[in-house]
């Protein structure tokens, strides 16, 4: 079957994201985008998956996730098998996370909600840095807990692998990549998976179903979206 996915979306705790970006009306506005599945995947954090995927039972798939950001400033999409793994994965970038306060005035407030939508938390370090592991590290640490590792934005001028390492290092074996606006990469779509999201930081930027990446899967599960995003390189 094929799913609608953007999955690349982030709540009110990351950086530069509005208010708006709660929980609720994350998974409202996708339910009305005709979405089969998103993903949650703030800087750094995944402190508000939980209260996503609560609120999410029964009307579409939020798949675990986080976006990292490694020493060399590639961000990076991690996407885990279970709630329990993103929680490990969390705790060990926690710990790699440099204690650098959070500057509301500038980067706005970092929010922790319940599944009411309810501010819980503030998160006052701040998560919009690179951590202390370099990328081969971050990546084998995601693929030891049953995860699934996709470059983000690749063709975006900023922490992006080919803006700060020009190229797509082949031991690392990537099988998908995430693009931003231009589908038509045909170069990097002769090799790999190609999937596109939206890095929805306000509530309009999340994707309409015609403009969504329509994963093939063998079921409506993380599980399938996994498997799916694994893939074969060409």
């Amino acid at each position: 079957m094929q799913l609608a996915v953007d999955l690349h979306l982030h709540t009110a705790l990351s950086p530069c994201s509005e208010a708006e970006m709660t929980p609720n009306n994350i998974v409202q506005m996708a339910v009305l985008k005709k979405l089969d599945a998103i993903a949650i995947t703030d800087h750094n954090s995944c402190d508000n998956v939980a209260a996503c995927m609560q609120v999410a039972a029964g009307k579409l798939l939020v798949v675990p996730a986080m976006e990292l950001e490694s020493s060399e400033a590639v961000h990076i999409l991690a996407y885990l098998p279970d709630y329990e793994s993103l929680l490990e994965l969390g705790a060990w970038v926690r710990i790699g996370l440099p204690q650098v306060k959070n500057r509301p005035e500038i980067f706005g407030r970092q929010l922790v909600f319940d599944c009411h939508d309810e501010e819980i938390a503030e998160e006052l370090m701040l998560l919009a840095n690179s951590l202390n592991y370099p990328l081969n590290k971050v990546v084998t640490k995601v693929r030891s807990l049953g995860g699934v590792v996709v470059p983000a934005h690749v063709n975006r001028a900023s922490y992006s692998l080919l803006s700060i390492l020009g190229d797509i290092p082949a031991e690392l074996n990537f099988t998908t990549l995430e693009v931003y606006g231009d589908k038509n990469l045909a170069v990097l779509a002769q090799k790999y998976q190609i999937i596109t999201s939206s890095d929805a930081h306000n509530l309009a930027q999340i994707m309409e179903r015609a403009e969504a990446t329509m994963l093939e899967v063998e079921e409506k599960s993380t599980a399938g979206i996994l498997a799916a995003l694994v893939g074969k390189i060409k």
